[in-house]
């Protein structure tokens, strides 16, 4: 009899089978995965969950000195009068009042826990960038008017310098809080103002991308203290009688405003080839988005105008720096970073140096990083060489010795209460021993008032030989 063959096992599994147990391994992958990421998180972010629980105790502030600029670990009253009077809006504290302050935004580096050794292992320290007592001197420049000065390092990134007027004495605390002046919990250096004539300095590096610098550098036109656009608008410059014929140096120097509203006119520079330049340099222009500064956590947001059409009084005068124009003096501040260094980009500012643990291990948190190409290195060149002459030709006598490049700007504010006038400096140094990009701004200035040239060479001299980079 034949025999009956036996039918064969098939042992390999079914489609469905492989494909479940290919997930599962995917599945067991990320889970582990996952597990991994949460250590590291709990491990290097469990100051900031630790901060954010309200459990935390907070440690030291200081300069880049060790001189205290805020301290958690003991009542602010046990420190001299006006220790932090003249930094109490740039660093903050751990109240609530201000939120877009050095404490504020980096609350978890600040909280003394760390992983290993729990709360209150030891006073964690941050260290910035600043020195305080060129920030004291600064602000006593300003005598009786408020504004704002900030100045960075333009080689190396790191800011010494950021005083805002009227500012919060953190240590008399925020009883009288009605009371207090109008931006005493803001640093002024981080929110767009209208910069005034400071803004030619971005319209002039347009032009020299536009047109080339031996063009622009020849171009003439006529002031007699007024000028007339083709829409029937006047724009008036600041001499009553006006400046006669200028080239571009003359009226560089002499902020002539009809020079540069036929400039813009003219169409030797078209309009789109500004709005481009401005859009590169993190404008944001007609409507466009920009991208917003950070420093530290601190959130700057970018500059603005309006420009529509090169005869039209709104477009001339924003390119002057007015009408619908604002920018930070922190921006017009990393502008002159660029032009200083030569190359159209400039190096981010940064005002935190290191972070000590309660456990005593510093970790470095400077960076160095750089913009964008805001604008192309013969166009930096070309404006640091206006702004060079421009400062030994005309602030040499307040400036001192220092080799510096500057521009003048005037504001004009005007309020549903009042109306007044603010007064700009913007520019750098290029010496060894003081390697600093500036802008200053006293607000409500008279012409009995100090200068933001006088407080320029305060915050030199303060400098000079502490910041070399």
């Amino acid at each position: 009899m034949q025999q009956q063959n036996e039918p064969v096992l098939n042992t390999a599994a079914v489609p469905s089978m492989r494909r479940a147990g290919k997930w599962t391994a995917l599945l067991l992958t990320a889970f582990f995965i996952g597990l991994i990421y949460l250590a590291y998180r709990l491990i290097t972010q469990s100051a900031f969950y630790m901060a954010k629980s309200g459990a935390a105790t907070y440690g030291k502030v200081v300069d880049r000195t060790g001189d205290v600029l805020f301290d958690g670990t003991q009542p602010l009253s046990n420190y001299g009068w006006g220790q932090f009077a003249d930094v109490g809006n740039l660093i903050g504290d751990t109240s609530g009042q201000m939120s877009n302050t050095i404490v504020a935004k980096n609350i978890g580096l600040l909280a003394n826990y760390s992983f290993t050794y729990g709360n209150n292992a030891g006073t964690t320290v941050l260290e910035t960038t600043l020195l305080h007592s060129a920030n004291r001197a600064v602000s006593n420049a300003f005598g009786m008017k408020n504004g704002t000065a900030i100045a960075y390092n333009w080689k190396t990134g790191e800011v010494p310098v950021c005083v805002s007027r009227p500012c919060v004495d953190i240590a008399q605390g925020y009883d009288n809080l009605a009371a207090m002046p109008e931006g005493s919990l803001l640093c002024k250096a981080f929110y767009p103002t209208v910069p005034g004539s400071t803004q030619k300095v971005s319209t002039l590096l347009a032009a020299y991308e536009s047109a080339g610098v031996e063009k622009i550098n020849t171009l003439q036109y006529e002031c007699t203290g007024s000028w007339t656009n083709p829409n029937g608008d006047d724009i008036h410059c600041h001499a009553e009688f006006g400046h006669g014929v200028q080239d571009l140096a003359a009226a560089f120097a002499n902020s002539c405003n009809p020079y540069f509203a036929q400039l813009v006119q003219s169409g030797n520079v078209p309009l789109s080839d500004i709005i481009r330049t401005y859009q590169h340099m993190g404008y944001a222009v007609n409507g466009s988005e920009a991208d917003s500064f950070d420093l530290n956590g601190i959130t700057i947001q970018p500059g603005s105008t309006t420009l529509t059409n090169k005869d039209e009084f709104e477009t001339e005068w924003g390119a002057l720096g007015q009408g619908k124009t604002l920018v930070s003096p922190y921006q017009l501040m990393l502008f002159q970073g660029a032009v200083a260094n030569g190359t159209g980009s400039a190096v981010k500012p940064y005002l935190l140096r290191s972070r000590t643990a309660p456990d005593g291990k510093v970790s470095s948190l400077a960076s160095t990083q750089y913009t964008s190409q805001m604008f192309t290195p013969v166009a930096a060149q070309a404006v640091q060489d206006v702004m060079t002459k421009n400062a030994a030709n005309n602030y040499s006598l307040v400036l001192g010795g220092y080799t510096c490049g500057v521009k003048s700007g005037t504001a004009q504010i005007k309020r549903t209460d009042k109306s007044y006038e603010n007064s700009f400096l913007v520019g750098y140094c290029l010496d060894e021993s003081c390697p600093v990009a500036f802008c200053v701004m006293i607000e409500e200035r008279e012409q009995w008032d100090v200068t933001a040239a006088q407080i320029v060479r305060v915050l030199l001299d303060s400098l000079n030989g502490q910041i070399g980079g």
